[in-house]
């Protein structure tokens, strides 16, 4: 086991590969040929920096090696050399542009390519089993490990084995045509386990050649300073910015001949989880030091003959419940009896029984008050550790000590808040499956006061006609007043129950809680608090349907007041669309107007389902508003073109040497182009600027562009600096060759101004001007 944690004594299976010798002395020493095959470890300690303390809960943790029972009945020396990885050992091999495998090992593996063979191929296997099972990469817990495993084979193929970017994928399919046979589920999952490695590996490759880069460099720099150990800094450089998992960067470290300052690592990677921790537990602790008991405590509890906590009480409603304060913990430790906490003090108190709600099963903890004789103890949060309830909080009034007599007072208002939210997550899960098919399986969810949130497993973006199949299918559930019922059963029984639904890698106890909602709509393990009736949520509006992960999607909802606060607001957006749809396409600035609803859209606060409705409607408005506004434009630019080749004309006739027009094609360039043409036609040897604001008199966005004759270049008159200098009273910018350029200011309140400065550069290199 580890330094600290549970552990306890351990027996172990050792196996002699040479056998008819006392082979004792080679247990645990490394030796390829005294492998061990089985243990047994008697987990009853925890073991921190103080020594050993009894767990109360104690139990056995066995397992045995199975390829290296299969190497010893196939005699191999290796568990690598055994029939199963063959195969993939010769998928390996043709995208390796080092050769093939040959078993070196340790430090015969000088170039480490048969090292790099085996992670690949063990790589592979695991990820091809694991996304099989359900898991996918992501950012946290078991996901994380996946994304490691995938960057460490990927690094060790593109930098060890000099594969080209995009190998690993190609490598899945061998692991899957040999397992394949004994476990179905590769195959079934084929298609989801290449698409999610695809992406994967795909995300990763722009970052991997950086990070091997970035690597490179660094080795360069240690190597002429004579260092020896990779900072802190760096290595989170490597994680944080580049991906690199940190034991990656140790993989490579080591086979460059240096070390990493984990310890640095540690330090920089804690700063940034403490922020995170700070800003999260802030509210649930009212910004003091979150209290937690690890099994150090429990056991202390325990060891003095402290109960659990008896929390049946917690699904009551309305109970101002007595009971006796057995313990009190703080920072420092547990106050021993006689020691009074007194107001403002940080505490979690541990009564014999409790009405208060721990957080479980993606369901808030109840807040409130434990009253203790005239003494008042603010509830701000609830967990439970190994069956103790911590109620942790502020004294807000009077002393208290352990043995006290207390009564709870739960915050019941926000409870009624929170129930509906949990029993429609139940409701939600069935509707899901009802529509997207029975693949689809709980990831986790959150159930406060304001909102539930229920994470499952499913490819891509539900369309909004799924949406709208979902919310109808919550929302007639509430409209039929369905049953919501609950029973205690044994766990093997429940088990057996048609339809029933538990979250993958949960443990439940035994016996489980069951609840069920209507004859058929929901039936789930859950220890949470629930509504009687479906009727009590009142009203469900689904708000947001996203992605938290590869394979995992993420639906938001509310009920109650949010619910009907929802569709009072998506009623009253609606109103607004439809009385917009009923304009002209001709009225001015329609585009304009959908535009400013679909960013009000965008913050409102309404149905997604109608939310999406109401986009392809705006949508529609604004494409309606565009074509009219084209078709206008383009009548105004034959207008404008035909007014601009009559004062080209004029202007020749007069003999001048250049021109500048306010010409109204708004920001159209293309418009812009056939003033140019025309000004090309007409007068060839006339230097030409056309200025033009998208909105006459809007002060908003101009638009310059102009035209120069070689000649007139020749003699110092270009067209870049006539923009640049045109502009440059308004603050706008411009490029472009000596004999055509363009440009614009973002916004321009006096174009006559602009005009005049057009007009004095051009006087300021020309003999004549209009």
């Amino acid at each position: 086991m580890g330094d600290t944690g549970p552990c306890g004594p351990c027996s172990e299976i050792h196996y002699d590969r040479i056998g008819n010798r006392d082979a004792s002395a080679l247990v645990n020493a490394d030796d390829p040929d005294v492998i061990e095959i089985w243990n047994i470890v008697f987990i009853q300690y925890n073991r921190d920096e103080k020594g050993l303390s009894t767990l109360p809960d104690q139990h056995i943790d066995t397992g045995m090696g199975l390829e290296r029972l299969v190497s010893l009945l196939q005699d191999k020396s290796s568990n690598y050399d055994i029939d199963t990885f063959q195969a993939i050992f010769k998928e390996i091999e043709k995208h390796s542009k080092v050769g093939s495998y040959t078993g070196l090992v340790l430090d015969d593996d000088k170039t480490l390519k048969d090292t790099a063979y085996r992670a690949v191929a063990d790589h592979a296997r695991t990820l091809a089993f694991a996304i099989a099972d359900g898991v996918v990469p992501s950012n946290e817990g078991r996901g994380y490990v996946l994304r490691r495993i995938l960057r460490r084979a990927a690094r060790y193929g593109q930098q060890i084995l000099k594969a080209d970017p995009g190998f690993f994928l190609k490598i899945i399919p061998s692991v899957i045509d040999t397992f394949g046979d004994y476990y179905p589920e590769l195959v079934k999952e084929k298609a989801t386990i290449l698409e999610i490695i695809n992406e994967e590996e795909v995300a990763f490759s722009t970052m991997l050649d950086r990070g091997i880069a970035y690597f490179s460099d660094l080795e360069d720099d240690m190597n002429k300073a004579g260092s020896k150990s990779i900072g802190g800094d760096k290595a989170f450089y490597l994680y944080d910015t580049l991906g690199f998992p940190i034991d990656l960067t140790e993989q490579m470290a080591e086979e460059a001949g240096f070390n990493v300052d984990t310890k640095g690592f540690v330090n920089q990677m804690e700063e940034q989880k403490q922020r995170s921790r700070d800003a999260r537990n802030a509210a649930k602790s009212g910004g003091n030091t979150r209290l937690e008991l690890i099994a150090e405590q429990t056991a202390w509890l325990a060891n003095n003959s402290i109960a659990t906590t008896d929390d049946e009480s917690k699904y009551d409603l309305d109970l101002e419940l007595t009971s006796t304060l057995t313990a009190i913990y703080s920072e420092d430790g547990f106050l021993e009896a006689g020691t009074k906490a007194v107001p403002g003090d940080n505490v979690g108190l541990v009564l014999d029984r409790s009405a208060f709600y721990a957080e479980a099963g993606g369901q808030e903890a109840d807040i409130g008050t434990i009253e203790v004789g005239t003494a008042k103890f603010k509830v701000l949060d609830v967990q439970v550790y190994g069956g103790y309830l911590l109620h942790s909080g502020i004294i807000e009034d009077g002393e208290i000590e352990v043995g006290a007599s207390t009564t709870c007072k739960v915050d019941y208002v926000r409870r009624r808040d929170i129930t509906p939210n949990h029993s429609m997550t139940h409701v939600l899960n069935g509707a899901l499956r009802q529509v997207l098919g029975d693949g689809v399986d709980q990831r986790g969810s959150l159930c406060n006061e304001e909102k539930l949130r229920f994470d499952f497993s499913y490819k891509k973006a539900l369309s909004t006609k799924q949406l709208r199949a979902v919310e109808e299918l919550c929302q007639t559930s509430i409209s039929n007043s369905m049953e919501v019922s609950s029973k205690s059963m044994p766990l093997k029984d429940a088990q057996e129950l048609a339809g029933v639904r538990a979250v993958f890698g949960e443990v439940y106890p035994d016996p489980v809680r069951v609840v069920s909602i209507g004859t058929d709509t929901s039936v789930e393990f859950c220890g949470g608090t629930h509504i009687t009736n479906t009727a009590d949520a009142e009203a469900f509006v689904l708000v947001e349907e996203t992605a938290v992960a590869k394979g995992v999607r993420r639906i938001s909802a509310v009920t109650k007041s949010l619910a009907k606060k929802a569709i009072e607001e998506g009623a009253a957006f609606e109103t607004k669309v439809a009385e917009a749809d009923a304009l002209s396409a001709e009225t001015d600035g329609l585009d304009k107007i959908a535009g400013g609803l679909r960013k009000e859209l965008d913050s409102g606060y309404m149905s997604a389902v109608l939310k999406a409705d109401l986009r392809a409607r705006i949508e529609a408005i604004q494409k309606k508003g565009v074509e009219a506004r084209k078709r206008a434009l383009a009548q105004r630019v034959d207008k404008v073109l035909n007014v601009v080749k009559e004062q080209l004309s004029a202007a020749v006739e007069e003999g001048a040497t250049s021109l500048v027009l306010n010409v109204d094609i708004g920001a159209d360039s293309k418009a812009s182009q056939k003033i140019m043409k025309a000004a090309q036609t007409i007068a060839p040897n006339m230097a030409f600027m056309g200025l033009s604001e998208e909105e006459q008199g809007s002060g908003g966005k101009l638009m310059a562009f102009a035209l120069v004759p070689e000649a007139l270049v020749e003699s110092g008159l270009k067209s870049d600096e006539w923009v640049r200098a045109t502009l440059e009273i308004c603050g706008g910018r411009g490029g472009g060759k000596p004999a055509s350029a363009q440009g614009q200011a973002p916004q321009c309140d006096d174009v006559d101004a602009v005009i005049a400065a057009s007009k004095k550069f051009v006087s300021e290199k020309t003999t004549a001007s209009v």
